[in-house]
């Protein structure tokens, strides 16, 4: 199966719930994904998500100086995020429950 497709379908979720834990920039959100099972997550990919949560209003950003090369935009979420957040567990919480009920039994 080709796991990229589903992947583009949670991929809000994920960062949601990757910065949910701790604030990050944006390669440490991708080895944060990767390290939970995510392994073929792109960094184009988290990137586009990352600006597109920021636009929507569901996270902050701030710049950090980097000794090992250029300043690092650190994401985190805010009030709203969370809330998108909670909203999107419970669609994946009841969608993971129904395909459990369709594939359980195969």
């Amino acid at each position: 199966m080709d796991t990229s497709q589903l992947l583009k379908g949670v991929l809000d979720l994920a960062v949601l719930a990757v910065l949910d834990r701790a604030d990050g920039y944006g390669y440490e959100v991708v080895r944060g994904l990767r390290a939970a099972g995510l392994e073929e997550v792109g960094d184009a990919s988290v990137y586009g998500t990352l600006r597109r949560l920021y636009n929507a209003g569901l996270l902050t950003s701030y710049v950090v100086p980097s000794e090992e090369g250029p300043h690092r935009k650190y994401y985190s979420v805010n009030a709203p995020g969370r809330e998108r957040l909670r909203e999107l567990v419970k669609t994946w919480r009841a969608f993971a429950v129904t395909m459990e009920g369709l594939v359980g039994a195969a």
